[in-house]
């Protein structure tokens, strides 16, 4: 009861189950049964717990208030089903049951390591770092961008993690590697628990409940595997339980199950090439004037303005990344955001961006209208009003790749570590 209401109101596998459809469905930030339990765990939420157990649709955390709040009520119903369930039925569960049952955890747990494996697979999870990322200093940065940043940096170490979760997720999708599958998302899912709850990542539910389902699925065979592994004695061969008596009806439910994980795999595959070509990809936009540029003249209201660290009118640096999006540092190292629009005559508008209640990116009047000139690839002028003042800004383009952590690259040989 308790596992089966879990994947279907807060698992994304109805949404997995549509394969390559599944982009029609990208406007869901979340699953979208949490509406429905909107009103009960916000009732729940107000007279049990005293707080607001509502659904940000925007957020995309796993482990909201509502979240925990909808994991409690579901284990009331759970266990009061059960209750009730034995009270009118004491016999045990029978061996078909159990079979169908084993099937619906095997697709929702193969469904979401499949849907999680191609977006590290497809490196697109974890993008590398960006321009403006590489100048953030590292104690700013919470546990999270840390680990986030860190996978980023290294695609064949995500696509390795991301493939391993793959293969484990398809395994559960044939009969015969069911149990090695199982076995596989176990160490999985336990690797992902560990790094969500060791970095605070927002989805340790989620994390938990897979690996719980991991162990569900390998419950009936732990003696089997400790007589192999632990115990060294031979055991009797790891069947699955049929799911019907018909040999034809089990051979054709097998292929369906396997055309199953290979759909999926297909729609989780597609959407994240997709996102890979959109976003994190070499063909993926840039902005016109893409790259790290430090300011070496800033002239305002006609009077060159020193680099001193303590001015707040002077920059430091304007980094360009996507399209539509900037960020100036200030000359305390501050990395400030601001939205970049290009204008058909030429001009540079930047917007600050402000925080809405809805957590979305809004943005004012431009605080900056420039003209933008380039006499050469690595010089940038700046010329127009800031503020409301005249401005002149002279800047040079800083090469990427002199960052170590773009540059370092991979030796077999070190005589001495390399830390800097």
């Amino acid at each position: 009861m308790y596992f089966g209401l879990f994947c279907l109101l807060i698992t994304f596998i109805p949404l997995a189950l549509l394969g390559p459809l599944t982009r029609w469905t990208r406007r869901y930030h979340g699953p979208p049964d949490m509406a429905l339990t909107d009103p009960v765990t916000g009732w729940v939420g107000r007279t049990l717990f005293g707080v607001d157990a509502v659904y940000r649709v925007d957020s995309g955390a796993g482990d909201q208030t509502a979240v925990w709040v909808l994991v409690f009520c579901l284990l009331v119903v759970a266990v009061v089903a059960t209750a009730v369930w034995t009270a009118l039925d004491p016999r045990p569960s029978s061996p078909r049951v159990r079979a169908w049952f084993a099937l619906f955890l095997r697709l929702c747990l193969g469904g979401q390591m499949v849907g999680f494996g191609f977006a590290k697979l497809i490196p697109t999870q974890m993008p590398a770092p960006t321009l403006a990322q590489l100048l953030q200093p590292y104690g700013d940065l919470s546990p999270a961008s840390v680990l986030w940043l860190q996978v980023g940096s290294s695609y064949p170490y995500e696509m390795t993690l991301g493939a391993v979760e793959v293969i484990a997720g398809l395994l559960l999708f044939v009969s015969r590697t069911a149990v090695l599958g199982a076995a596989a998302c176990l160490a999985s899912t336990a690797h992902i628990l560990l790094l969500n709850m060791t970095f605070d990542i927002p989805e340790k539910l989620l994390a938990a409940h897979l690996l719980l389902i991991s162990l569900f699925l390998l419950a009936p065979y732990l003696r089997r595997l400790v007589d192999v592994f632990v115990r060294q004695r031979p055991c009797e061969p790891l069947t699955l339980p049929s799911l019907f008596t018909d040999n034809r009806k089990n051979r054709i439910a097998t292929w369906v199950v396997v055309a199953i994980g290979l759909w999926v795999a297909l729609g989780s595959g597609y959407d994240r090439w997709v996102v890979w070509q959109e976003q994190s990809g070499a063909a993926s936009p840039k902005s016109e004037l893409y790259g790290i540029w430090d300011v070496r003249d800033f002239t305002l209201d006609g009077q060159p303005v020193p680099p001193l660290t303590t001015d707040e009118n002077r920059w430091q640096r304007l980094v360009f990344d996507d399209p539509q999006a900037a960020t100036y540092q200030r000359m305390n190292g501050e990395l400030v955001p601001a939205r970049a629009d290009f204008l058909p005559n030429g001009q540079l508008e930047l917007t600050t961006l402000t925080d809405t209640t809805g957590g979305q990116a809004g943005h004012e009047s431009p605080f900056a209208t420039l003209s933008t000139e380039r006499p050469s690839p690595d010089r940038l002028l700046l010329r127009g009003e800031l503020h409301d003042r005249p401005v002149a800004i002279i800047l040079e383009r800083v090469d990427p790749n002199s960052f170590p952590l773009r540059s370092r690259g991979f030796h077999w040989v070190q005589d001495y570590p390399y830390f800097r």
